[in-house]
């Protein structure tokens, strides 16, 4: 379970149980809420929302400011689905959490394997949360399994989520994606390896930052780069 808080100036204005495929800003913009916005790449500046607790009690607070705006939520399209698959397909909820690790202009991505649904893309290190780990805990694992490197001073950066129904390689699913972005510092870099073999990761690397370019890559590193202030 993920609940929403929302605070106004110290004090609790909102709080809910995240619903599934629901974003928590369109969730607090639905009850008179807006998000404030974030400081990416400013250090100096807490971000507007931080994460606490573990998988299963996991707490999203955010800071807000009242609005007279309500959001609008559409369902989300089925493509592929007709409304009997839609009907009975079951809910899938995953919470992951992933790092930005940076040392020397250089960036540690791991790229996705055969398993997964996007084989060849390269992707930032990172994975789903075990039973009763906290997303801090997860990422530094995951990390290290991915790509051999240890990492510290972690600092949670936002939330991004993804809502999707429709037919993957598992057949018809509504699935719900939310993503903890952390930033985190590798204080002893070295050559990447890939210790959770057979598994979503084929290869790790320490890529320039000016050479992502070249690579492909999936939408949530631009997206966390950009969070971050290295877009």
């Amino acid at each position: 379970m993920i609940t929403v808080v929302g605070r106004s100036a110290g004090t609790e204005v909102a709080r809910f149980v995240l619903e599934h495929g629901a974003d928590p800003a369109d969730g607090l913009a639905a009850r008179g809420w807006a998000t404030a916005p974030d400081a990416p790449g400013d250090p100096s500046r807490a971000p507007g929302v931080a994460v606490s607790g573990v998988l299963g009690r996991l707490v999203l607070t955010y800071d807000v400011t009242a609005t007279r705006a309500v959001a609008a939520s559409a369902g989300p399209a089925g493509p592929g689905l007709s409304a009997t698959d839609r009907a009975a397909v079951t809910p899938r909820q995953r919470v992951a959490a992933y790092a930005v690790v940076v040392d020397a202009g250089r960036l540690l991505l791991t790229r996705l394997s055969t398993r997964t649904d996007a084989p060849g893309r390269w992707t930032l290190p990172g994975g789903g949360l075990d039973p009763g780990e906290s997303a801090e805990a997860a990422v530094v694992r995951e990390v290290r399994e991915e790509t051999g490197q240890d990492v510290a001073d972690l600092r949670f950066v936002g939330v991004m989520t993804a809502h999707w129904v429709g037919r993957s390689d598992r057949g018809a699913e509504d699935y719900h994606a939310v993503r903890l972005l952390h930033t985190a510092v590798c204080p002893a870099p070295g050559e990447p390896v890939v210790h959770d073999v057979g598994g979503s990761t084929s290869d790790a690397r320490w890529v320039a930052l000016d050479a992502l370019g070249a690579l492909d890559l999936v939408p949530t590193v631009r997206w966390a780069l950009r969070a971050t202030g290295h877009a």
